[in-house]
């Protein structure tokens, strides 16, 4: 049988092809579900959903295709989203056996727009980790070098999209969870302003902080994807009603944007090599006029300190809800109701879990709500009108995605200047994207930052940015 590559054309390429009839949908999971038992040893996915995949795909096939350039596209879905009836683990062994009895919205939206999921994506336990090794199911390896790590907690969405397995993949964003796999992995991730896309679904880490992200090849298929998922949903409070096409800035002229560079955020703890190739996108942008001017924004050096607080606290009372009684683990054994409980959430829990709700249920006791928790919330505050000035004067903040290229394993050094560059976003409630940027074997990303509900700009500078360095390879 002689062996296809749909997957490796553009969206639009792919579309025509299935709108013309001369592939099937079913065509392009042949290929999806062969790549994945070729790279398996990646451990990208938790669960395949190949049965309810290619029932889909008949159902397609048997359809005229529309304008709808996601009729037909293969996803993965990160297995903290809830899907209707097939396995959704969050990664841990306390929810081994769970199947839930609704979709999440943003599932819901991609299957109103035809697209066909293929599988759940492996990632750190409960979204807690960067590194993918937290997960009971193993770790992923990074497709560019098995030795090395892909990034957390979305590791294994980054994984899907880099070894073109799924075209489209959906992480959520905590601390930097869609955004650091993706500069690891060398795809496109966005966290959306918090809001944007409904958390209706999503196994909530800390609420607060949370939020579904697109990942994707390129940007202009990341702004396709977050067209679909950011329709209004009145399950979820937080939710703001603000579609608009991202698409619509795409390829328009960057001349007089107004470009911040945070101080901090080029700092020597960031590689020398990602510096340079920094400056040198920095260099590109002046060529095109956009004006650039390094800034000063207060509180980033207290993001990590924040974000244990308020993320440890907010997790603690989240998976309060898991106690092996109504879903999930369950044990055998004749114990009290209080003994049950323990022994299913010392069993089920893993180590680095365990260790964050013992600390945020610390955080969060008698007093030390207000020491700590409190007092975290208006530091954080100030650091969101800290981002807000900066966006009276300046259309779009820039800095490298992290301090260096996928670490190993094995590596015990300290790669907090990472959680730095990423976390501020999650506190500020902002949108922020990676995009690829290195030159070398070893992946890399920048980041472009916006206000509030700014996305449609970031992608406006990140296709342009693309579109640059692509030239730059001719």
């Amino acid at each position: 049988m002689m062996k296809t590559s749909y997957l490796d054309l553009s969206l639009e390429e792919i579309h025509n092809l299935l709108k013309t009839k001369k592939i099937k949908v079913k065509d392009l999971l042949d290929e999806c579900f062969e790549r994945i038992e070729e790279t398996k040893d990646l451990n990208a996915y938790i669960t395949l959903d190949k049965e309810n995949a290619y029932k889909k795909a008949e159902e397609l096939d048997s359809k005229e295709v529309n304008d709808n350039l996601l009729f037909g596209i293969p996803i993965a879905i990160k297995d903290n989203i809830l899907t209707k009836n097939v396995l959704t683990t969050a990664a841990s062994h306390i929810l081994d056996n769970f199947y839930p009895q609704f979709d999440a919205h943003v599932v819901d939206l991609i299957k109103e727009k035809d697209m066909v999921i293929i599988g759940k994506t492996n990632m750190d336990e409960f979204a807690m980790g960067s590194t993918n090794e937290t997960s009971y199911y193993g770790k992923v390896l990074n497709p560019y070098d098995k030795t090395r790590v892909p990034g957390g907690s979305s590791g294994g969405s980054a994984v899907a999209v880099a070894s073109k397995t799924a075209i489209f993949a959906l992480g959520s964003d905590t601390g930097g969870s869609v955004r650091q796999p993706a500069s690891f992995c060398n795809i496109v991730g966005l966290k959306p302003t918090y809001g944007r896309v409904s958390r209706f679904g999503l196994i909530a880490f800390s609420s607060s902080l949370d939020q579904i992200g697109p990942m994707s090849r390129n940007v202009y298929e990341n702004a396709i994807l977050l067209n679909a998922i950011v329709k209004k949903d009145e399950r979820d409070l937080t939710h703001h009603e603000k579609e608009e096409d991202f698409t619509s800035l795409i390829g328009k002229d960057i001349k007089d944007l107004k470009v911040a560079i945070p101080n901090y955020y080029i700092s020597d703890k960031v590689s020398e090599n990602i510096r340079n190739r920094f400056k040198e996108i920095i260099s590109l942008l002046e060529t095109k006029n956009v004006k650039v001017d390094y800034v000063d924004i207060d509180h980033l050096k207290e993001a990590i300190t924040l974000y244990k607080i308020i993320g440890m606290g907010e997790a603690s009372s989240n998976l309060a809800r898991f106690d092996g009684i109504r879903y999930g683990l369950t044990i055998e054994g004749n114990y009290s109701s209080e003994e049950y409980v323990k022994k299913v959430r010392s069993l089920g829990f893993g180590e680095e879990v365990k260790k964050r709700i013992m600390i945020g249920c610390h955080i969060l006791s008698g007093e030390n709500a207000k020491k700590y928790y409190h007092k975290a919330l208006v530091l954080r505050n100030e650091m969101t009108n800290s981002f807000k000035d900066i966006f009276k004067k300046y259309d779009l903040i820039i800095s490298p995605m992290t301090s260096s290229p996928a670490y190993n394993f094995d590596d015990k050094n300290n790669h907090d200047f990472d959680d730095i560059l990423a976390i501020p976003v999650n506190m500020a409630g902002l949108p922020a994207i990676s995009i690829p940027i290195s030159k070398e074997n070893l992946p890399y990303g920048m980041q472009i930052i916006g206000d509030s509900f700014s996305e449609s700009k970031i992608y406006q500078l990140a296709y342009a940015v693309e579109k640059m360095i692509g030239e730059e390879n001719v």
